[in-house]
C-alpha cells in the first residue's frame, strides 16, 4: 500500500461531510512525497482544506521569534547572557537571561496563567498592553533560573518585544523582511489581532462528529509566543532551511538546535524554540502548537532527511501522534528503527488507578484507563502516557516533564524532570476544607484577589484581577490539612490549581501558595 493510501486511512473520518480536518505533508531528502488536505477549512462555507490553506500554527511560531533574536545577536545588538530588563527596562530586574528564556528554563510564570488566576481567560478580550502589564507586574520566579525546564509563553512574548525594541520595527515586519520573503514563505505572517482578515485562513473548531462541532472562541492577541499563520507548504520551505541554510548567519539552524544542560547537570530536551526528542531510536527536532481549535506538529528526523507536518483545525485531532505515526510509515525500509515498546495495558493501570498526591511539591493527579489508554489528568488537562524504553510510563508530549512507575508499599515514583523523582501516595478520603480559610487573599505578582467564602460545609471563591471585576465563583475541595484544590469554571477545559496553606508560628493562616501547571508556589497574602 502506498504512503498516501495509508495516510488517507489515518484521516478518513475527517473526510465525512461537514467535518473539519487537517493537512499533511511528508518530505524526504528534499522531495515532497505527500501534501494533502482532509476535511473542511470552513464548515459554514463548505471550503475544503488544501495545501494552500492557512492555519494558526501557535507555538510553532516560537522558533521564528528565536531566529529573529539570534540574527540580532549575530549583529552585536543583543547579548544572550543579558537579562531581558536591560532591553525592556519596564520589567522587574530578575536574574534571568535571554538565553534561558529561549530554552524555557527562566522560571518566569506563563502570562496566560497569571491572567487566569485573576479570572481572565482566552475567551475574554485583551490587548497587547494587557499582556505586557501581566509580565511587568510579576516578580515571582518558579525556580532558580537555569535549574529546571518549565514551558512558559512569557519567555517568547518578551523575546518578541526585545526584537521590536532593538530592530525598531514591529516583530511581524522584521520576520517578513528578514525571514519569510528571503525564503519565499509567501503565505506566512504574524497576525497579532484576531480581527485581521487573513485570506484563506481556516476556522478553528472544537468537539467531534458524535457530539457536534462548534467554533472555538479566543480573544487574545498573539505575538512572538504564537502569533503566526502559515501553510504546510511554507513550513516545508522552513524545514529545507535547516538542511541548507541561506539566511545569515548560516549557523542559525545549529544555534536553534544547540543543547545546554541545566545548572544541576541534567539534560534539557528543549533547545532554543525547538524540542529535541526521539522516534524509536532516531533523534527528532520540532515543535507543536496548540490554540483553541488549532493544533500543529512540525517534526524533523534529521538523520533520515525526513520532515512531517500535520496542521489541524479541530481540537480533538492529535497531530503529535499522527505525525509520528506517519513518520514511522515513511521510514519503513528506509531507516533502522527500534521496535515499539510493549503497549501499556489496562491490567497495569487499573490496580494503580486513582488520585495521587505529593504534599511537599505540592502536586496532584488522577490516573485512569480511559478510551483504551493510560491517561493522567493534572491541573485540569488530560494527557496520555506511553512506555519509554527504560520502562517508565511517560507523558508523550514534550511541553512538560512527567513519568511514573510503581514504587514500594503502594506508592508511585514520579519523575518531574531535573532529577526530581518524588514519591506520591494514593489519596484516600479527602479532608474537609480547613474552616479558617475563609478570607481575602491577594497576589501582587498576578494582581489577583481571591475572596473565599463559606456557606455551611461548602466554600467558593470570588475571583477578580486586573482585567476582571467579577465572574463565576470558583469551587474548593479539600485534600489534606494544609492543601486545597481550586477549580475554575468550565471552559474549553477546566483548570485546577492547588493552594497550600501557610501559617505563622502561632498557627494563624497568613497566606496561600498557589501552584498551577506553569506557576509554582506563588504567594497570595491574606
Amino acid at each position: 500500500m502506498t504512503l498516501e493510501r495509508r495516510v488517507d486511512a489515518l484521516f478518513s473520518r475527517y473526510t465525512a461531510p461537514g467535518s473539519p480536518g487537517a493537512v499533511v505533508a511528508v518530505m524526504q531528502g528534499g522531495t515532497v512525497e505527500l501534501c494533502k488536505g482532509y476535511g473542511l477549512a470552513s464548515i459554514e462555507l463548505g471550503v475544503p482544506i488544501t495545501p494552500a490553506t492557512r492555519f494558526r500554527i501557535a507555538s510553532v511560531s516560537k522558533q521564528f521569534t528565536v531566529t529573529a533574536a539570534l540574527m540580532l545577536a549575530a549583529e552585536g545588538k543583543l547579548k544572550l547572557a543579558d537579562p531581558p530588563h536591560k532591553y525592556l527596562p519596564e520589567l522587574a530586574p530578575l536574574p534571568v537571561t535571554v538565553d534561558q528564556m529561549m530554552r524555557n528554563v527562566s522560571g518566569l510564570p506563563d502570562f496566560l496563567e497569571l491572567l487566569r488566576l485573576g479570572g481572565h481567560g482566552l475567551d475574554r478580550p485583551a490587548t497587547p498592553a494587557d499582556l505586557l502589564a501581566a509580565c511587568r507586574r510579576n516578580r515571582h520566579l518558579n525556580f532558580t533560573p537555569g535549574s529546571r525546564f518549565l514551558y512558559s509563553n512569557t519567555n517568547f512574548l518578551l523575546l518578541g518585544l526585545v526584537v521590536e525594541k532593538l530592530a525598531k520595527v514591529k516583530l511581524g515586519d522584521f520576520l517578513a523582511e528578514r525571514i519569510f520573503r528571503p525564503l519565499g514563505m509567501t503565505a506566512t505572517m504574524l497576525v497579532p489581532e484576531i480581527d485581521i482578515v487573513v485570506p484563506g485562513l481556516a476556522s478553528g473548531y472544537l468537539g467531534d462528529a458524535a457530539a457536534g462541532f462548534r467554533r472555538a472562541a479566543h480573544a487574545y492577541p498573539q505575538g512572538g509566543e504564537g502569533g503566526l499563520t502559515s501553510t504546510v507548504e511554507d513550513l516545508l520551505i522552513w524545514s529545507r532551511h535547516f538542511d541548507r541554510p541561506t539566511l545569515e548567519p548560516k549557523t542559525l539552524p545549529a544555534q536553534l538546535a544547540a543543547m545546554a544542560p541545566l545548572s544541576g547537570g541534567h539534560a534539557n530536551k528543549y533547545r532554543r524554540g525547538v524540542q529535541a526528542d526521539d522516534l524509536r531510536g532516531l533523534a527528532t527536532l520540532g515543535h507543536g502548537g496548540l490554540w483553541p481549535g488549532f493544533r500543529t506538529e512540525f517534526l524533523r528526523v534529521p538523520e533520515a532527511g525526513l520532515t512531517v507536518v500535520v496542521i489541524a483545525n479541530l481540537g480533538s485531532i492529535d497531530p503529535w501522534r499522527q505525525a509520528r505515526a506517519i513518520a514511522a510509515l515513511a521510514l519503513e525500509g528506509r531507516a533502522k528503527m527500534k521496535p515499539l515498546p510493549a503497549p501499556i495495558t489496562a491490567a497495569e493501570i487499573k490496580p494503580i488507578a486513582g488520585t495521587w498526591f505529593n504534599e511537599a511539591e505540592p502536586s496532584l493527579f488522577d490516573l485512569a484507563w480511559r478510551n483504551g489508554e493510560a491517561t493522567v489528568t493534572q491541573n485540569g488537562l488530560p494527557f496520555a502516557l506511553g512506555r519509554r524504553a527504560d520502562g517508565w510510563l511517560a507523558a508523550e508530549r514534550g511541553s512538560f516533564e512527567f513519568a511514573l512507575k510503581p514504587g514500594r508499599a503502594g506508592t508511585l515514583r514520579v519523575d518531574l524532570g531535573a532529577g526530581r523523582v518524588l514519591t506520591f501516595k494514593k489519596l484516600g478520603r479527602r479532608k474537609a476544607v480547613p474552616a479558617d480559610i475563609a478570607g481575602t487573599y491577594t497576589s501582587s505578582d498576578s494582581g489577583a484577589a481571591w475572596q473565599i467564602r463559606r456557606d455551611g460545609a461548602n466554600y467558593s471563591t470570588a475571583v477578580s484581577g486586573p482585567l476582571v471585576a467579577g465572574g463565576p465563583a470558583w469551587s474548593l475541595a479539600g485534600i489534606d490539612d494544609d492543601t486545597v484544590e481550586v477549580m475554575s469554571p468550565a471552559g474549553w477545559f477546566i483548570p485546577t490549581q492547588l493552594a497550600r496553606l501557610v501559617r505563622d508560628r502561632a498557627g494563624r493562616l497568613v497566606a496561600l501558595e498557589v501552584s498551577t501547571g506553569r506557576i509554582k508556589r506563588m504567594r497570595f497574602e491574606r
